[in-house]
């Protein structure tokens, strides 16, 4: 019996090792839109780094350092040329970037698009999607914003040209009304300068809708303040710990959760399976969104603050 069970034991071990061995050997690529300095792609990639770390299997993560869509379609044509089990992409631009996935498909090499896309995944060969539906999300927000008492708006937009982003802001018009697109950057204090302006410019403007808590979010919180204006309705795409103290005390409306982690997490580990046992799920996972409010922000402030909300 006991050497029954030291073989069942001795045959286990030599699996699991067998099955890390077989993970070891697979290598999957994320190719994304978003820049480094960017807190909200931070949070993708941990998900990225702990689907790797839970799958056992190689994980390159590459992006351009600009919005750059040139050498995003370079990024994913070399990702080609490596022969990954897997490609992760995100798709803020179908056009610059459909011919490389479909490069990618032909080659045979699976692929799932993640945060940006969904309207173009299937049609370019994708497996699926993981990500919410940008323009119903804007839409959710609008009509949110505008329960709440909101009349006028902008859409503090730090990407103009990034589709995603127009259709947030196209559905948060559709969903409120009276919106007007603010073109910024990626820089939070032109962010705050922008919107102070916007402000100052406009009396009626009410209600403030930005696509990024950290880089937009944040700042039109304390130009909100600045401009010594009260009932003025905020509300952000995605969530920082900042953003989401502003919502615990009131001095903003609610983030708009789309639960980026699980963007980078489950494509990893959908293609780890896909590798391992072609295992793949039948159709896109939405991940937003979710509307944060003030109710719900507390509880997750610290996670935001470990990367994972």
């Amino acid at each position: 019996m006991k050497s029954l069970l030291k073989s069942a034991v001795a045959g286990t071990a030599l699996l699991a090792a067998a099955f890390a061995a077989q993970a070891a050997d697979i290598k999957i690529v994320v190719v994304s839109h978003g820049q480094a300095s960017d807190p909200f792609w931070s949070v993708v990639k941990n998900g990225v780094a702990e689907a790797a770390k839970d799958t056992g299997v190689q994980v390159e993560y590459r992006a351009p350092e600009t919005f750059d869509m040139v050498q995003m379609a370079q990024l994913i044509d070399a990702a080609i040329n490596q022969k990954p089990q897997g490609l992760v992409v995100s798709i803020p631009d179908a056009d610059a970037l459909g011919p490389s996935i479909e490069r990618a498909v032909a080659a045979g090499i699976p692929v799932i698009s993640m945060n940006s896309g969904s309207d173009a995944s299937k049609k370019l060969g994708a497996l699926l999607h993981v990500g919410q539906d940008e323009f119903d999300a804007g839409k959710v927000a609008g009509e949110a914003l505008k329960k709440a008492g909101g009349k006028k708006g902008i859409c503090v937009n730090q990407g103009v040209g990034n589709v995603s982003l127009d259709q947030r802001c196209a559905g948060f018009k559709e969903g409120f009304g009276d919106v007007k697109v603010l073109p910024t950057s990626a820089d939070p204090a032109e962010n705050e300068s922008k919107v102070r302006a916007a402000l100052a410019s406009d009396p009626a403007v009410d209600t403030i809708l930005t696509l990024n808590a950290t880089l937009a979010g944040e700042p039109a919180v304390k130009a909100a303040a600045e401009s010594g204006r009260s009932g003025i309705h905020i509300a952000t795409f995605d969530m920082s710990a900042g953003f989401l103290e502003a919502v615990e005390k009131g001095q903003a409306d609610f983030a708009i959760d789309q639960q980026q982690f699980l963007q980078g997490y489950l494509p990893v580990s959908f293609l780890a399976l896909n590798a391992k046992y072609g295992l793949m799920p039948g159709g896109n996972v939405p991940s937003g969104p979710n509307l944060i409010t003030k109710d719900k922000a507390k509880q997750v402030v610290e996670l935001s603050a470990k990367g994972i909300r």
